[in-house]
């Protein structure tokens, strides 16, 4: 007997339907056992909640962002931050062009987009799937200090 590979892979077993049970019509032969409420102490069964197999969500969650075109930090606390560094470097507010934040914004998600990509790279070389702050280090320092 070949075992179907997909339903071998599931973690709990299918539930089996019930036969359905038969109407006994209008006639009304059969006597009947009083309806009894729901108050009983136990809960209804609620269907359990879907889990994915390890990494299925992941590579759902790549696809779905590498389809999009928007901003992944919020605008708000990227523009938060970006005053707080303009702060360090003047004594004076200064203020900034919604255009310019927006720049800003576009070419650091493109950097950081970039240095994940060559940390991941630097990962798959040392065969593993897992990105660590030294694949991070390592690909800074192949960079160079121009890319920084």
């Amino acid at each position: 007997m070949r075992h179907d590979s997909s339903a071998s892979r599931r973690k709990g077993k299918t539930p089996q339907r019930r036969p359905p049970v038969p109407d006994p019509g209008p006639s009304g032969s059969t006597p009947r056992t009083p309806r009894r409420s729901r108050v009983s102490g136990v809960p209804p069964v609620s269907p359990k909640k879907r889990r994915f197999r390890p990494g299925t969500k992941a590579l759902m969650e790549i696809r779905k962002y590498q389809k999009s075109t928007d901003l992944l930090l919020r605008k708000g606390p990227f523009s938060r931050l970006v005053r707080e560094v303009c702060q360090g470097f003047s004594r004076e507010a200064l203020r900034w062009q919604v255009y310019a934040l927006l720049a800003l914004q576009e070419a650091a998600e493109a950097f950081l987009v970039m240095l994940f990509s060559d940390a991941n790279l630097c990962a798959i070389h040392a065969k593993r799937v897992t990105v660590f702050p030294r694949d991070i280090q390592l690909a800074r320092r192949i960079r160079g200090v121009d890319n920084m």
